[in-house]
């Protein structure tokens, strides 16, 4: 069982990157599915949850300019980033789980230029 995070690069603040985390091993649709970051020096916080019926939850650092989403037929999650800020500078991580946050990718760098 595996999840797979991808779509991380370097854009200048204001832009825009979209993450995905695909799922594989078995079927993550039961699964709450969320992202996470972490920066250089400090600890791995939470972004944004989506879970199995596909309500959204958001840390108030990114709600209005993140968007989370799934495709449970593709057995994947997404992450799209608009308005990036330097501060958005981090390696992004997703998890999956029915009651815990029981799986994780491997991150994806994510960084911001001012």
């Amino acid at each position: 069982v595996q999840l797979q995070a991808s779509g991380g690069g370097l854009v200048q603040a204001g832009g825009s990157l979209r993450l995905s985390c695909a799922g594989s091993g078995r079927t993550f649709s039961s699964d709450a599915m969320g992202w996470f970051r972490q920066a250089p020096g400090q600890e791995r916080m939470f972004v944004a949850r989506i879970s199995s019926g596909g309500r959204m939850t958001y840390a108030d650092s990114v709600r209005g300019r993140f968007t989370i989403s799934r495709d449970n037929a593709k057995n994947t999650m997404y992450l799209q980033m608009n308005g990036l800020k330097p501060e958005d500078t981090a390696v992004y991580y997703c998890a999956a789980g029915l009651n815990n946050w029981d799986y994780w990718g491997q991150g994806t760098q994510v960084t911001v230029s001012s």
